[in-house]
């Protein structure tokens, strides 16, 4: 039998950090308001001439050299995001490019903040049948560049930052009970909610993709229904775990570590009581990175384990939910 193991994570942050005093300075909020209603304290930003590519390279190599393996061994790179360095390609091909690959497939993933999640899951599919042996996966966000920094945009543009985590999963035989792999997934979507929260600009469907004058009525920044998302996501976020659980066999007191997409700090509180689950249990850095989407499970999976919180044999649940409206879980063996 051929499992799906992850041998290596990795991330890579800017080095600017924005805190909500940093923002109260460009709108109408406050560090109170801000961490009170999310629980953010401080996001990364990129400076001028920082890529999506070069997040996603940096997190690469870190879970690359984790794995101890060169990129030339890779056989499928795998890239999420919401927000591509050009129209097209997607930002998969750029970075097979920069890190050096072979002439592997690329391919990008467009799920928001599910991304990771549906990576995983297609990572370990291609794993175990045959297709590919070492799978790279990669979350990656830019959103300081598109957020409005006016009072008009505040709501939104206090909850976001940039950043790229990636996970290495590799084919490995049989190792009994306690074997690493991803065990189950999970995947859904309902595209009735997807005006809740999306980007209506640019669009390929409109002549010209984007107007003067729509540019000048803001309709090219992000949207989202606040109350409705905070109400799906915390049902979402517990029919997943409980449903990848249960594909798993798995009881939710032998689970070592979750790590939810980190929307929200309430969102999070909200599923750990609801779910009883442990404070312990749960894994959260929000406070420090805020909401970077496709990016943020990867770069907490990352430093989970490197501040020990995992050990080989521990089950781990990663889950997500976003706009589209997706949502998933992945059950992992470590």
């Amino acid at each position: 039998m051929t499992c799906a193991k992850v041998i290596g994570t990795g991330h890579c942050v800017p080095e600017r950090v924005v805190t909500n005093h940093d923002l109260a300075r460009m709108m109408d909020t406050s560090d109170e308001w801000i961490v009170e209603r999310t629980g953010i304290r401080e996001r990364r930003w990129i400076t001028p001439g920082t890529t999506l590519d070069d997040l996603a390279a940096g997190a690469s190599r870190m879970a690359l050299q984790d794995a101890g393996i060169e990129a030339g061994e890779l056989d499928l790179i795998i890239c999420a995001t919401l927000n591509p360095d050009c129209f097209f390609p997607g930002n998969g091909v750029l970075l097979q490019h920069a890190l050096g690959a072979r002439t592997v497939g690329a391919m990008d993933l467009r799920n928001q903040c599910t991304g990771f999640v549906y990576g995983v899951a297609t990572a370990a599919a291609h794993i175990k049948a045959g297709f590919a042996r070492t799978v790279l996966v990669v979350g990656t966000e830019i959103h300081s560049t598109s957020m409005d920094l006016t009072d008009r945009g505040r709501d939104i543009a206090v909850l976001f930052g940039d950043g790229a985590g990636a996970a290495v999963l590799r084919a490995t035989g049989d190792q009994g009970e306690g074997r690493s792999d991803v065990l189950a997934s999970v995947l859904h979507s309902q595209g009735e909610f997807a005006r809740e929260l999306w980007c209506e600009l640019p669009s390929g469907s409109q002549p010209g993709r984007i107007t003067a004058e729509q540019i000048a009525e803001g309709r090219h920044y992000p949207l989202m229904n606040g109350r409705a998302v905070y109400t799906h996501a915390v049902r979402r976020f517990c029919e997943a775990i409980r449903e990848v659980l249960e594909a798993g066999g798995v009881a939710k007191q032998d689970v070592k570590l979750v790590i939810p997409h980190q929307a929200n700090l309430r969102i999070t509180e909200a599923v750990t009581k609801r779910f009883d689950l442990a404070p312990e249990q749960v894994f959260s850095n929000i406070q420090r990175y805020g909401n970077t989407t496709a990016a943020s499970i990867p770069i907490a999976l990352s430093e989970a384990s490197r501040e020990g919180r995992l050990a080989r044999g521990d089950l781990l649940v990663l889950v997500a939910f976003g706009s589209g409206f997706t949502w998933g879980a992945n059950l992992i063996r470590w």
